[in-house]
């Protein structure tokens, strides 16, 4: 049979995902879950895609890298400059999707989006590799450029600026942290009956678990 788009799947039976099994709270949960991808050793398993939109309602959507997760929720550091900077500047919402193929996993998480602090935001850009922090001073994030030999330029003076120097944080990059107030968790099954567990945030601060329908 000839391979099209339209016949191009796969059955999931890797296991499940019970109520029973299932952590009450959704960052122990995450945890769970983001350890056994680290134990498989998948590929960058931090990735995740960060949602954004405008003001007016026209959403975009990049791959970013998790940095941090916590109680507080989850943090990723980039240009605040860039279209998703500015968007989050406008409007402070957004949503993320980890993929884990390997294990026929996914979550879903959405909420409010706000700045780490800049105690956080130095840390960790102080943990970096000196040549991603220069990049962070020599790209100007999501605007036109006019040739790559022009970045390669900016970053060559930089080296030499920096040279057996420190390098500061620019006041342009930092951290946002994605509060959650849903975050669900998707395990593939058989015959496209997936189970899919929703925890909700409650105004005291509490979750509850709801299974949702495939």
């Amino acid at each position: 049979m000839e391979t099209t788009i339209a016949n191009l799947r796969k059955e999931y039976t890797f296991q499940g995902l019970r109520e029973r099994e299932a952590k009450p709270n959704p960052f122990e949960q995450f945890k769970v879950w983001f350890d056994q991808a680290l134990t498989a050793e998948l590929p960058e398993p931090n990735a995740m895609t960060i949602a954004t939109a405008t003001l007016d309602g026209k959403p975009s959507a990049r791959m970013v890298l998790l940095k941090e997760y916590d109680q507080r929720g989850f943090a990723f550091f980039t240009n605040y400059t860039s279209y998703k900077g500015k968007q989050l500047e406008e409007n402070p919402w957004g949503a993320i999707v980890f993929w884990w193929a390997e294990l026929e996993r996914q979550v879903r998480i959405q909420g409010r989006v706000e700045k780490v602090s800049e105690a956080e935001s130095d840390r960790y850009f102080h943990s970096r590799p000196k040549g991603s922090q220069l990049g962070a001073w020599a790209s100007y994030q999501s605007q036109v450029l006019e040739s790559r030999e022009v970045l390669e330029q900016r970053l060559e003076q930089l080296k030499d600026e920096y040279e057996n120097k420190p390098v500061p944080r620019p006041p342009h990059w930092g951290g946002f942290r994605v509060i959650p107030d849903e975050i669900e968790f998707w395990q593939g099954r058989p015959s496209r009956l997936h189970d899919r567990l929703l925890y909700r945030r409650s105004e005291d601060g509490s979750w509850t678990i709801q299974r949702l329908a495939p």
